[in-house]
């Protein structure tokens, strides 16, 4: 028996089709990927399955129950959880999950035994907001809350977007859990990795179902797309720059950074070079951003040192945060403002004249192949285009360094590695980069790397050193070898 039937489904937005004519279906029980580059379709398609978008044309079904016609019952047969965070931030844990279960006409005491498994993790955390969550913690939750109702279908748009490597896999171990209970798992996910975790999977581009097989057959019939020739860490690496160029732009000592008797950060001591790419890693909790906010001027440290770009970050954070590039993981551009409205906000912010903006702006969109939607609200634009964007113009002032927290998060593997290509290139200008990520091939095109264990940086070098050094095969595996030896709780 198929738990969804999708039937000639078109769907248009004005001028834009995001669906044509897509059919497919998934045997009860299945776990099914739906993969494809940003703008394809797959969020549309999710919609319209959930009951949430009405298509044009065709029909869709979901355990028999039409999706235009019977959408009460499909509401209380689906579990959804969307690819925006779909929790209330602002709720507590406990908060979330009862009004989850009332929106289902459902309690939460009634659905404990189908989250109980999952929800038991993270129930201590039960007085905590959303907000003040992990990634990790606030996956679970989000999962809880879409299964709070017993659904015998759970929709997953992109679920691990943002989330460390150790943390996806208990993901993914917990919908191999659900699935031995019966449930139809329909999942889409940017990670190689996991789209090899389905038992089938349909690759869907520009709105049309291109192929439908298993994860092997369709990887290697598009490996084109879904995995892209690796850059040539060699040929894109700076020259070496002589000697006082190559000094340190980066400079800490002994930083921490308290939250009462919590050491978010505990005693971090690291230089960075100018040009040089370094990776700063670790998983969910472990500090990363908190560090990052501190070198940037939009924290203060507890005890320790630091200077970025010359500038003291105890002393001088505002001239620091006027010599720096910033993107952060929650994309940081106007989506209510055109491409060129962006850039000459964000460089009349940096104190450029309208003669360089002018001139800048021009080279920028020709390089980006963006000169045609130079007037196009940032809002239209694919993930993939935003991110190039964002970065760009975070260094459209030539800063000294520039910080990238995740900026690749959700992004599929050739758009990927088209943002790593501009990266090289900022770093053979000079500029250097400071980037966090939590996709580990784009770990091995860092110069060197950190890795932050509970606070601390518990290893420290290029990746063939830190392989050799933990004797694993790449940075994956010293990823996790090292992230699970974390104490403390990722909150």
């Amino acid at each position: 028996m198929n738990a969804i039937e999708v039937n000639g489904i078109s769907k248009r937005y004005g001028k834009v089709q995001a669906l044509r004519d897509v059919s497919f279906s998934v045997p009860a029980g299945e776990v099914f990927g739906l993969i494809g580059p940003d703008g394809a379709g797959k969020t549309s398609l999710y919609r319209i399955l959930c009951t949430l978008l009405l298509p044009e044309t065709g029909r869709a079904a979901v355990e028999g129950f039409d999706t235009v016609t019977q959408m009460t019952e499909i509401r209380k047969r689906v579990g959804y959880m969307p690819g925006k965070f779909s929790l209330y931030q602002d709720l507590t844990v406990e908060e979330n999950l009862k009004f989850f279960a009332t929106l289902f006409g459902t309690t939460v005491e009634a659905g404990y035994d189908s989250i109980k498994a999952i929800y038991s993790q993270i129930e201590r955390f039960k007085d905590r907001r959303a907000g003040a969550l992990s990634g990790g913690m606030k996956q679970k939750l989000a999962l809880s809350c879409a299964l709070v109702h017993s659904p015998s279908v759970l929709f997953l748009d992109e679920p691990t977007t943002g989330v460390d490597p150790v943390s996806r896999k208990e993901f993914w171990e917990m919908l191999l859990m659900l699935k031995e209970r019966g449930i139809t798992i329909v999942a889409s996910t940017p990670y190689l990795d996991e789209v090899s975790c389905c038992e089938r999977v349909a690759f869907l581009d520009q709105g049309e179902i291109r192929g439908i097989d298993t994860p092997g057959a369709i990887l290697d019939r598009f490996a084109d797309i879904f995995n892209p020739p690796g850059l040539d860490k060699a040929a894109n690496s700076q020259s070496p720059l002589p000697g006082s160029q190559r000094d340190n732009v980066i400079e800490v000592e002994h930083l921490v950074k308290a939250f009462g008797s919590f050491h978010a950060v505990d005693d971090i001591s690291f230089t960075v070079k100018k040009g040089e790419i370094f990776g700063f890693l670790g998983a969910n909790g472990a500090g990363k951003t908190t560090a990052m906010h501190m070198l940037t001027g939009l924290s203060q440290p507890t005890s320790g040192t630091g200077r970025v770009a010359g500038f003291d970050i105890r002393t001088e954070y505002e001239q620091i945060k006027r010599h720096i590039g910033y993107m952060s993981q929650r994309f940081s551009l106007y989506e209510d403002l055109t491409v060129a409205e962006n850039i000459r906000l964000f460089a009349g912010i940096y104190g450029m004249n309208d003669q360089t903006i002018a001139k800048k702006t021009d080279e920028l969109l020709k390089r980006l192949k963006f000169t045609e939607h130079k007037n196009s609200l940032v809002a239209s634009l694919p993930l993939g285009w935003k991110q190039k964007l964002a970065f760009s113009v975070s260094i459209f002032h030539e800063p000294g360094v520039v910080f990238l927290d995740e900026p690749t998060g959700g992004v599929d593997p050739s758009t990927r590695r088209q943002f790593w290509e501009l990266i090289y290139d900022a770093a053979r200008r000079g500029i250097t980069v400071f980037v966090t990520t939590h996709y580990m091939d784009e770990a091995e095109y860092c110069d060197r790397i950190s890795i932050m264990v509970d606070g601390k940086i518990s290893a420290l070098g290029t990746p063939d050193e830190l392989k050799e050094r933990y004797r694993q095969p790449d940075m994956d595996h010293v990823f996790t070898y090292l992230a699970r030896q974390a104490t403390r709780s990722s909150d």
